[in-house]
């Protein structure tokens, strides 16, 4: 039986990192080979590091990109992590045209449910399941039955007041505000999660992030009513999302 491959490319902030990736497991099949995000992050500069990327692991065939913005049909729509030189333009085409194979983009927050939900916490899960990153913001991925709802943000969503729920409840909340993981846990995600819970009425929260390598710590002192489990892609989520979603790959869009 042939090996069933895909390439993916995770971009983030400060580093962009690519590997080949197994489609049947979602496992690795070369190393994580990672460079630095340029500054600034402008699209020729990444594209650059891309080319690079691609070409320190010999791949010649489609590419999948998750990428730190909101992405419409590859266009992008926002520019909190990236350069603003971004805003509006058609990344999938700047990336396609740099390497010369088909690219698709992805939010990367996106990316890193379907990771989730195709090969681990929520994988055989029905009906809503959300998937959350809490890391220097809130990452959110919504699926449906499976499906990708695409774009949710759900970490800028207004509570109690305050602007950007996730200036409050991400993980570098925690060490900005010196709280402990229960204090984090009980005033900051326990509420956040209560009015997620109440917007989408989830079946399942699978919670991710740098926080969630440390479940035990925080985990029992959230009181809310849907079931919630840690992440198990762990940094390779990114990547893994991204090749899932690379042109010509069964059920990617533009396969």
């Amino acid at each position: 039986m042939t090996d069933r491959l895909s390439f993916g490319i995770d971009i983030g902030g400060t580093g962009m990192k690519a590997a080949i990736v197994d489609l049947d497991t979602g496992e690795l099949r070369s190393d994580r080979y990672r460079i630095d995000t340029p500054k600034p992050a402008t699209p020729e500069a990444m594209a650059e590091v891309v080319r690079e990327l691609v070409s320190h692991h010999g791949w010649t065939g489609s590419v999948g990109c998750a990428f730190p913005a909101v992405v419409v049909d590859g266009v992008v729509g926002s520019a909190a992590n990236i350069d603003r030189s971004w805003l509006d333009v058609d990344a999938d085409a700047v990336f396609t045209q740099a390497l010369d194979v088909p690219v698709h983009m992805i939010n990367d927050a996106d990316a890193a449910g379907l990771a989730e939900v195709q090969f681990g916490a929520g994988r055989g899960r029905s009906g809503v399941v959300l998937t959350l990153t809490f890391g220097t913001g809130i990452g959110s991925g919504l699926f449906v039955d499976g499906v990708l709802v695409p774009n949710t943000e759900l970490g800028h969503l207004e509570l109690d007041g305050h602007d950007d729920a996730e200036k409050r409840a991400a993980a570098s909340a925690k060490k900005r505000d010196d709280l402990s993981w229960e204090e984090w846990a009980t005033d900051r995600v326990q509420p956040y999660l209560r009015h997620v819970e109440m917007l989408f009425s989830p079946s399942l929260f699978i919670l991710g992030g740098g926080a969630s390598k440390k479940p035990e710590r925080w985990f029992p002192h959230i009181d809310i009513e849907t079931d919630f489990v840690a992440a198990e892609m762990a940094n390779n989520s990114g990547i893994v999302g991204a090749a899932l979603i690379a042109p010509g790959v069964p059920g990617a869009p533009n396969a």
